[in-house]
């Protein structure tokens, strides 16, 4: 055989052999999926409880991120869902411009960009920040048939679930449809009690007096476990004092003022930006509520012992409470008014002892209950009208729920450090770099061409 086709021939294997490797490799890395996170912050690494719900997801789940192309959300949602894809074939994802396609993005209702919403069978859900938690309950609400029924009291003069105008609840009733729960009008005249099956009851600015035999429902319902989300607005009639004060809960009829305020509106609709640290708030860093107008809230200090209270959202120093008398609200009277910030929000939480229970004080669902001092932030004029007020909202009955006690998953460090190297380290890069790997290169070379020259 002359020298040419010799060459060609092994040319020829070569690349056969080398195809058949590639493809043995492809096959097993399919069959096999390995993947290695060597991020300083382990940004690909989830969390065991994560990875172990996604092996045993029980049917398929679909993602679609309505995100724009270039917009940096994007990338954070797709580096998220390629790490969970890696461990689960049941999970496909959709990225969806809505500007490209806003007929889509109305079909869904999307309100907010950088919105993933994700489906299995009837299932409906949705998320707005790409963490590692939020996705990962949000796959597990979606993929339980069971819906937790959020009941909202009627009989009172509150804000009516079907009504579609400025200070109706139909979006607010919408918004949690799409989060997965089921939403019923409760009205304790009729039933005389709240049902067992009741994972949060809403009291959604109330207007006339409550009845004492109502109010003492609500808080034995409470007392066995209930949680319970008020919202009540100044000059209301509603008369809740006597309930709050279960809770350790209090209030007085003052409007809060601030001057840190949306473009155009008056004193009485304070931009919050200043949360507390709870779960229900922790991760609203930059993002802004509207509080269209709010009474102050505080706490009981003899019900320490109790009930733990911690505040949700607080107006500017720039702020302060006044009296509203015959429905004017008075000019601000230190000797009546309280200065800012002002707690507009706020969530009291039963300290269960095990004497109370038996000794099984970490598995018995907590008494709690969430105080808003206004309703109208829930309402169809405002809940769109910043991100914040529907995540809000959102977040308080996901809270309230135990839908977000899912999974409890701790975030992760997104700063990355500087890498430093000691001297000896230094040296030692700069030899393998600069010396060892290029006199390696150099040397393979040389006897392959010698090889070369012999055949």
């Amino acid at each position: 055989m002359k020298r040419p086709v010799r060459l060609g021939f092994n040319s020829v294997v070569m690349v056969v052999l080398f195809g058949t490797i590639l493809g043995i490799v492809n096959f097993l890395a399919v069959r096999h999926n390995v993947r290695w996170d060597f991020s300083e912050t382990k940004k690909f690494t989830l969390a065991p409880q994560t990875a172990r719900s996604l092996r045993e997801l029980p049917r398929e789940v679909k993602a679609t991120v309505f995100t724009s192309d270039q917009g940096p959300a994007r990338m954070a949602y797709r580096d998220l869902f390629e790490t969970y894809k890696a461990f689960t074939p049941k999970l496909t994802v959709e990225f969806v411009d809505p500007e490209k396609k806003p007929g889509l993005a109305r079909r869904y209702g999307i309100t907010r960009i950088d919105t993933a919403v994700l489906e299995s069978g009837k299932q409906e859900t949705r998320i707005t920040s790409a963490t590692e938690q939020e996705l990962t309950n949000a796959i597990l609400r979606v993929t339980k048939d069971d819906k937790k029924m959020v009941y909202f009291l009627t009989g009172h003069g509150e804000h009516a679930l079907d009504d579609a105008t400025e200070g109706g609840y139909s979006f607010f009733k919408e918004a949690l449809e799409r989060q997965g729960y089921t939403v019923r009008t409760l009205s304790l005249y009729d039933t005389k009690t709240v049902p067992a099956n009741a994972s949060v009851l809403v009291i959604g600015g109330p207007q006339q007096p409550m009845p004492a035999a109502e109010q003492s429902l609500i808080a034995d319902y409470v007392n066995n476990g209930g949680r319970v989300l008020v919202m009540w607005d100044p000059a209301s009639r509603a008369d809740l004092e006597p309930l709050l004060a279960n809770w350790g809960l209090k209030s007085d009829n003052r409007a809060v003022m601030d001057e840190q305020r949306i473009i155009g509106g008056d004193l009485t609709m304070p931009v919050v930006n200043n949360y507390g640290p709870h779960e229900i708030t922790k991760n609203f860093r930059g993002i802004f509520t509207v509080f269209p107008f709010a009474r102050p809230v505080s706490f009981q200090d003899a019900k320490a012992a109790e009930w733990q209270y911690e505040v949700l959202a607080k107006s500017s120093a720039r702020s302060w409470a006044s009296p509203i008398e015959n429905g004017q609200i008075k000019d601000f009277d230190p000797n009546k008014g309280t200065a800012g910030p002002v707690a507009l929000a706020s969530v009291v939480t039963r300290k269960v002892s095990k004497r109370d229970d038996g000794g099984d004080a970490d598995n018995r669902r907590k008494p709690a209950v969430v105080f808003i001092g206004d309703s109208d932030l829930a309402g169809n004029a405002f809940l769109n009208l910043a991100p914040g007020n529907s995540d809000f909202m959102l977040h308080a009955v996901a809270w309230l729920a135990e839908e977000k006690g899912l999974v409890t998953i701790a975030p992760k460090d997104t700063a990355f450090g500087t890498f430093l190297l000691t001297a000896s380290q230094s040296n030692a890069l700069f030899s393998l770099q600069v010396l060892v790997l290029p006199s390696f290169l150099l040397a393979v070379g040389f006897v392959v061409w010698q090889r070369r020259r012999r055949l």
